[in-house]
């Protein structure tokens, strides 16, 4: 289990053993989750600086406790009481930051592109926690690892990911890792929520519910991000539910075995009906706990890939 690289930018630039290494890691880091004591030593005497530019909680909150779990020193950084708000630049921040000696950032940014902006002129480890419309490649890696750990295989499976692609970065992510993984991918959502140019990343693209949805093992139902609907991309939240929301009704077009799924936050009665999200066929709380043991799998191999002074438990 080993990345010989020093940056987690995008699943899009992984080769498919490297996806396969950090998931068989977070198999491991998962197993750890269950001991009584939920604590190793791996990355102890290494700093870890989150840098959130945007608002989150499970990705937050998620990479704090991975890196608590794997006995590392962290530090939080809120744009509200920092010196952006003074007017200093992103590359001025993270030179200051880097300067008091610490090994990796994990960044979220609202522009697509920053976590590659700063391996340009910092030594650190750069993990990417979601950039812009972009990609968000521990959110890919905790679904792919939910799937995998349940089916024991992608390649085979048909996964079906639902609604707004024209923002999500999560979805770009999810198709990167899928599609590389021998999964069969459709992307589903209304014309004014789907890129141009998504046919070209190898899935199929549909408007129509029902044939989306035909034998489909997995149904990843993406947020509608209502701060973004005042453009007029939706008629109304009302329409949508009624041509896209994933109901009872619907899942009899999946295959028996199917998975529905979900990143968070969950916008219910609008893409997701109640009894879907809290139906036993719903992994959406396990992907919560999941995404602590992927995150644990990213720290670790990219930190080993660096010489840092990874210890063994």
């Amino acid at each position: 289990m080993t990345v010989k690289r020093k940056h987690l930018l995008g699943l899009e630039e992984l080769e498919p053993h490297e996806i396969m290494s950090f998931l068989e890691s977070a198999k491991v880091f998962r197993e750890v989750l269950d001991r009584p004591i939920k604590k190793v030593a791996p990355l102890r005497g290494l700093t870890v600086v989150n840098l959130f530019f945007e608002p989150s909680t499970r990705t937050r909150l998620s990479f704090e406790l991975a890196e608590k779990r794997l006995s590392a020193d962290t530090v939080s950084f809120t744009t509200a009481t920092s010196s952006v708000k003074k007017g200093e630049t992103l590359k001025d921040t993270v030179r200051n930051i880097e300067a008091m000696k610490i090994d990796m950032i994990v960044i979220r940014h609202q522009s697509a592109g920053v976590p590659y902006f700063l391996t340009r002129f910092s030594d650190a480890c750069i993990v990417n926690a979601g950039d812009g419309q972009h990609e968000h490649p521990t959110q890919g890696l905790l679904d792919l690892y939910t799937i995998w750990t349940k089916y024991k295989k992608l390649a085979g499976l048909r996964v079906v990911l639902m609604g707004d692609a024209k923002h999500s970065r999560v979805i770009r992510s999810n198709i990167w890792g899928l599609t590389k993984l021998g999964a069969s991918v459709a992307v589903c959502g209304p014309p004014t929520l789907l890129p141009v140019e998504m046919e070209k990343m190898g899935v199929e693209v549909h408007t129509d519910i029902d044939k989306a949805l035909d034998g489909a093992d997995v149904v990843n139902v993406m947020r509608i991000q209502l701060e973004r609907q005042t453009s007029g991309l939706l008629p109304s939240l009302r329409e949508y539910t009624t041509l896209f929301g994933i109901t009872r009704e619907r899942l009899k077009r999946l295959n028996k075995n199917y998975t529905i799924m979900h990143p968070g936050p969950i916008n219910r009665g609008i893409e997701l009906a109640d009894d879907v999200a809290d139906s036993v066929n719903s992994v959406i709380l396990e992907q919560v706990t999941n995404g602590v043991a992927v995150r644990m799998a990213v720290l670790y191999l990219l930190a080993a890939s660096e010489g840092k002074n990874v210890k063994q438990d």
